[in-house]
């Protein structure tokens, strides 16, 4: 439950939400919310500096009043997973490859994803092994946390942010926030993520790409748990 604080041209905005914008190459949650015994669909979740902005598909006169937030789980909990993956095969990549292999890119879909590296050479062969690293990764089913910590904690742990403006993000913030794969791999970031690597399932190389000299892209999908 919620409490509706502001709506303007059916962009409206909650003293708290369960859902989640668009962002980090995660797209946005869709959903319901209920308002005076009404339910509006969700078809955007937008972040205009501080505030999210919920876009629904039809006309609500209310600007105050209780609401009821409910996301479309099965779509949310697909993000999760493929976000998970994503940051599993790029610690491998970053274990393996160090200053090369920086990640450049991403993009979720509730059905796949892609994953862009800075990699001078790129093979088929090498992409096949960092998937099959990443997979034995998943199947030793290590526990994920979520943790908080100051600007100044983040930015004295090597690598938790990987490139220069993944810091400059870090020190323009007074928290930060920090998803840690237990005994593999810890980095900054604000996205929804599993609780334990198995939740991932297995993952597919569906294919890779050049997208530059240097800018390479894989290209997943996911198995069932």
């Amino acid at each position: 439950r919620s409490t509706l604080v502001s709506n303007v041209d059916n962009l409206l905005e909650f003293d708290r939400t369960i859902f989640y914008p668009t962002g980090g190459g995660q797209p946005f949650d869709t959903g319901t919310i209920r308002v005076s015994g009404k339910s509006y669909n969700v078809i955007d979740v937008i972040k205009k500096g501080d505030a999210l902005l919920h876009k629904i598909d039809s006309p609500l006169e209310a600007s105050r009043g209780e609401v009821i937030q409910e996301i479309d789980w099965n779509r949310r909990y697909s993000h999760m997973r493929y976000h998970t993956a994503i940051h599993i095969i790029d610690a491998v990549v970053h274990h393996s490859a160090g200053k090369y292999g920086l990640i450049t890119g991403s993009q979720i879909y509730q059905d796949r994803a892609r994953v862009d590296f800075d990699f001078p050479e790129f093979s088929r062969e090498l992409a096949d092994k960092i998937i099959d690293d990443s997979n034995l990764v998943i199947a030793q089913k290590h526990p994920i946390l979520i943790k908080e910590m100051t600007s100044e904690e983040a930015l004295a742990i090597p690598d938790l942010a990987r490139t220069e403006p993944g810091r400059e993000l870090i020190r323009k913030l007074s928290m930060v926030r920090v998803i840690e794969i237990v005994g593999v791999d810890a980095q900054a970031d604000g996205g929804t993520h599993v609780n334990n690597t198995a939740e991932v399932g297995k993952i597919h190389l569906s294919g890779i790409e050049s997208k530059g000299r240097r800018n390479k892209r894989m290209n997943i999908v996911l198995g069932s748990r």
